[in-house]
């Protein structure tokens, strides 16, 4: 339904355009008031609570299992998902007779995490075992004839290609004319024909009814080892019956989140039970990279996302792109010391190096598409950019300019290597593939909200114009009327550590199930002021003078930062989340400001 069409739906607080150009709206209609009032009733739950999940759209039926979601409830029989019975049978085989097994996996977070997977659980049956990370630059993404000639040539039984080969045709073909078996465990999105292996275990292949396109590869290779773990017990195998595969959720977890995959069924899940595994700190490379990024308290699903995340994928950017796999799978906790020192520099050089390309890639945009309103997708291009931070620009541009977004490097022959990112209900992974079928493309692929290509420089003209024809009127309907959902207003006398709490128990939130934001209504701006490169930190008190403070991310020289830097003194409506901040020991409450609107 177009809210804005709708003539009953009515702006929240009167806010048609915030400073941020958003409508905000309530993010429950009548309907989700009654349902929000049925789980209160029936469940006993607090209305502010119930207001979340019906917000959601977790009806009442559902509502118990998704507050206290578990593996027993929401995994399903691993059989369900296609080949995944032969890649256990496949994997239990090898171990059986001791192949040597080949990992190889991608060179972002959820590949380094379901190579560390697979690699700690043929460790435990002493199956000699190599992970195998692809260079982001020289090698690109999946599988290449080269590295599985090198993996067999290593003596490779047995490969396990982990969030990539799916479309690697060429590359598997190579392992099935030297007579290896190849099984891909994979859950990116997968053309009609296959390719050779001897099985594809993804569920989102096009014969898979499983009903688990959400989950990530982590995700996707957890199920596989459960799997396996119960053909090896079944054959009687020794040491089958002492694996704790519970242990290694803080590795689905730490996948989970970072892909930003849906945070629904097996994922909440995954994501409650990995946190609790997390903050035992069992994995000393998870454990080491947590004590770098100087995380107080409890680990978090923003945590892994934005303070570990980052770190792992550093060495994948710009640096050896097997560090996180090799971190993760490390035991010895003075090694993990000396890698996670080592991903934290690289995090520091990454982020000098994506300031610069972005000062570029946003000038470009206002040079070619002015506002970026009349755009329908971006795409920046540079030689002189790093391959490895092209990704983090589109999400940067993606955000600013709220349009699916390119940036591509281009080397100096001419081949380009880019990323995208895309907005809500838009699929950037089904558009690439569209350009490679029209062979405007070398490669691509990716899935809805993500994708990567390779486009030669001679094409980048034609590419441009085939994205703004297949892509106009799908962006065009999503971007006309861009709404900021509230799930209510509170006060600052309101934003405690108790409310807090109450919210957590509606969590973790993520990609499908939002953070809650509330409206500030009519609060004085106390103080705005600039903190750190780009941030804007606030102080908000309400009319009996008590106060909360806030920070903006990112929003120096954004319409939002300007706002509130100019409006000190004065009464505005504020937008955001609360969450509780630990500072030199104590525990408190902060507002993180994602918008705000004029008090009339």
């Amino acid at each position: 339904m177009n809210l804005l069409a709708d003539p009953i739906e009515r702006a929240f607080l009167g806010v048609e355009r915030s400073i941020s150009g958003q409508r905000w709206v309530s993010r429950l209609d009548q309907a989700g008031q009654n349902r929000a009032l049925a789980i209160s009733q029936v469940h006993g739950y607090s209305e502010l609570i119930a207001r979340v999940l019906a917000g959601r759209g977790v009806g009442l039926d559902d509502a118990a299992q998704f507050l206290d979601p578990t593996l027993r409830a929401l995994m399903p029989d691993p059989d369900v998902l296609t080949d995944c019975r032969k890649a256990a049978e496949r994997l239990a085989h090898a171990i059986r007779h001791g192949e040597k097994v080949a990992i190889f996996g991608d060179y972002d977070v959820d590949g380094a995490a379901s190579s560390a997977l697979m690699l700690r659980f043929l460790r435990h049956f002493d199956i000699r075992a190599e992970i195998y990370i692809p260079d982001r630059i020289f090698e690109g993404y999946g599988p290449n004839p080269q590295a599985i000639e090198q993996l067999i040539e290593n003596g490779a039984g047995l490969i396990v290609s982990v969030d990539c080969g799916s479309t690697s045709h060429e590359s598997l073909a190579v392992a099935a004319e030297r007579g290896v078996d190849v099984v891909v465990i994979d859950h990116h999105q997968v053309g009609a024909t296959l390719p050779p292996c001897h099985a594809l275990v993804n569920p989102n292949r096009e014969d898979d009814l499983s009903g688990q396109g959400h989950l990530c590869a982590a995700g996707v290779v957890y199920l596989v080892l459960v799997n396996t773990l119960r053909v090896l017990r079944l054959a009687g195998v020794p040491r089958a019956a002492s694996f704790d595969l519970l242990a290694l959720l803080d590795l689905v977890a730490l996948a989970t989140v970072c892909d930003v995959v849906p945070l629904k069924g097996l994922n909440r899940a995954y994501v409650v039970k990995g946190l609790i595994a997390a903050r035992h700190m069992g994995n000393n490379g998870l454990a080491a990279l947590l004590r770098k990024a100087a995380i107080g308290g409890p680990v978090t699903p923003y945590h892994l996302g934005f303070l570990i995340g980052p770190r792992i994928n550093a060495g994948g950017r710009i640096g050896d792109a097997a560090l996180g796999s090799r971190l993760l799978t490390l035991d010895d906790a003075t090694a993990a010391e000396v890698i996670a020192s080592q991903l934290d520099e690289l995090n520091r050089e990454r982020q000098a190096m994506e300031a610069a390309m972005l000062a570029e890639a946003e000038a470009e945009v206002l040079a070619e598409y002015g506002t970026g309103e009349g755009a329908t997708v971006i795409i920046t291009a540079r030689e002189n950019w790093h391959p490895g931070i092209v990704g983090l620009i589109a999400a940067r541009i993606k955000e600013k300019f709220r349009r699916p977004a390119f940036a591509i490097a281009f080397d100096p022959n001419g081949r380009g290597t880019g990323s995208g990112r895309s907005i809500p209900g838009f699929d950037m992974g089904r558009l690439v593939r569209a350009a490679v079928d029209d062979g405007l493309l070398v490669k691509g692929g990716g899935h809805a909200m993500a994708a990567g290509l390779t486009v030669e420089r001679a094409k980048l003209g034609r590419l441009r114009q085939f994205f703004e024809e297949r892509a106009e009127s799908a962006v065009r309907d999503l971007v006309a009327v861009e709404t900021l959902k509230l799930d209510g207003a509170l006060a600052a006398a309101g934003a405690t550590l108790d409310l807090v709490d109450l919210l957590d128990q509606a969590g973790p939130y993520g990609s499908a199930h939002p953070q809650p934001v509330f409206a500030f209504p009519q609060h004085r701006l106390r103080d705005s002021r600039q903190v750190g490169a780009n941030h804007i930190k606030v102080t908000l008190e309400g009319h009996d003078g008590s106060r909360v403070d806030g920070i903006a991310f990112r929003a120096t020289e954004t319409p939002l930062g300007d706002f509130l830097l100019g409006s000190r003194g004065s009464t505005v409506h504020v937008a955001g989340s609360v969450s509780a901040d630990l500072w030199q020991g104590t525990r408190r409450v902060q507002l993180r400001v994602t918008d705000a609107a004029k008090a009339g």
